[in-house]
């Protein structure tokens, strides 16, 4: 979901193609966005593929069963390309058809800035918060109660 949409409630062509970068990230990766956790920060999987980005390490984001080993070009390019599309601000993201030419040549593509929802987060106290909430289950399941009015 983009920052726009989820903040704001503001929804564009743009949300959309923040929605493909991170569909992007997520296949190169072959984690999910949602609940990304590493072991040497707390960054999700935006933020972790941000900071590989900025020091030059992007290939430690693939997935090891991609076997990239003839096509890494083209996946770098690709994860670069899914950064753009998470780009924090709406008028720094690519267009869609923008996107789908960049595929498809060998241009220079621009520098991609921060991503959107790249922030730490507190994985101690969101499972604490989880834990002690009154009206989970052991298995973290909602329970409804039934009353009448």
């Amino acid at each position: 979901m983009s920052p726009k949409y989820a903040v704001d409630g503001i929804f564009s062509v743009k949300s959309d193609v923040f929605s493909f970068g991170v569909l992007l990230l997520e296949i190169v990766s072959g984690k999910r966005n949602r609940g990304f956790s590493h072991r040497d920060h707390h960054h999700n999987l935006l933020g972790h593929a941000w900071m590989l980005y900025k020091e030059g390490r992007s290939l430690e984001l693939v997935d090891d069963y991609l076997g990239v080993s003839g096509y890494l070009s083209e996946v770098l390019r690709s994860i670069h390309i899914g950064l753009l599309c998470v780009q924090q601000s709406p008028e720094d993201r690519p267009s869609m058809s923008s996107v789908v030419l960049v595929f498809g040549h060998e241009g220079v593509l621009p520098q991609a800035r921060q991503p959107g929802f790249f922030t730490e987060r507190d994985l101690f106290t969101a499972e604490s918060s989880s834990s002690t909430n009154a009206a989970s289950s052991i298995n973290q399941m909602t329970i409804t109660l039934m009353e009448a009015r």
